[in-house]
């Protein structure tokens, strides 16, 4: 039976510094994203070819999607959703390729230690998208509706509006909660399943569960942006009627 591992495996040192399966992963897709925006953007044209026209579909597409639940602050949350969205999905679909939890070393112990793991199949790394994403949600209302924002969590206007306050403080903090675990817990369980399947029944078998996952990655990845979106507008609306 394969052994499977809640936390990411440490797989040695940059420094003081230990790297794990999950954070060499996590450095592989930012590569990756940043070879793919740096092609696409290196040489515009205004007839584009195939590469450009591919690029832009999806840019635009995503720009549609996250306009209409953002409506005119999309232009504002758009560099951040994107990314958040881009960077989700490549991580979820990577963590998918042969060799991810397949190729590595024994430890001295004799526990297998695979060399690569899912990025997003850590919950380290779910947690510091779930970081950024609320912390953007503050920014963003602060910037946009200024010292104002602070009556969403703390007003003494009256004990209603206070205990009201105190309510959407605890919520912003469970964003957190909630942002990390649903995608740690979708993804991990995604990996554990493919592992268990490919372990019993090798080859063919694996493949409908392959394609389940690579659904399920790009689902995890909408909703995780998708959420952010809708609380973004949340807190630049904050105080509208």
């Amino acid at each position: 039976m394969p052994n499977i591992s809640l936390a990411a495996e440490k797989i040695g040192n940059l420094g003081m510094f230990p790297i794990t399966n999950s954070l060499l992963a996590t450095w592989i897709v930012m590569i990756f994203l940043f070879v793919i925006s740096w092609f696409a953007t290196r040489k515009l044209i205004i007839i584009p070819g195939r590469f450009q026209s591919i690029i832009e579909m999806t840019v635009g597409g995503l720009y549609d999607l996250f306009g209409s639940v953002a409506g005119s602050f999309v232009g504002v949350f758009f560099p951040l959703i994107a990314t958040l969205f881009l960077f989700i999905l490549t991580a979820n679909w990577m963590g998918l390729l042969p060799g991810f939890g397949t190729i590595g070393f024994f430890h001295e112990t004799g526990e297998f230690i695979p060399l690569l793991r899912g990025a997003t199949a850590d919950l380290n790394t779910t947690l510091a998208l779930a970081i950024i994403a609320v912390i953007a949600i503050q920014y963003y209302g602060f910037k946009t509706i200024g010292f104002h924002y602070s009556t969403r969590f703390i007003n003494f206007a009256n004990p209603l509006m206070f205990f009201l306050g105190i309510l959407e403080l605890i919520s912003e903090f469970s964003k957190i909660i909630s942002f990390a675990f649903r995608l740690f817990g979708n993804i991990f369980a995604g990996e554990v399943l493919l592992t268990v399947m490919a372990f019993l029944m090798p080859f063919v078998v694996p493949l409908p569960f392959v394609t389940m996952e690579l659904f399920v990655g790009l689902v995890q990845a909408l909703i995780f942006s998708m959420l952010t979106t809708v609380f973004l507008n949340v807190a630049v609306s904050h105080g509208k009627e």
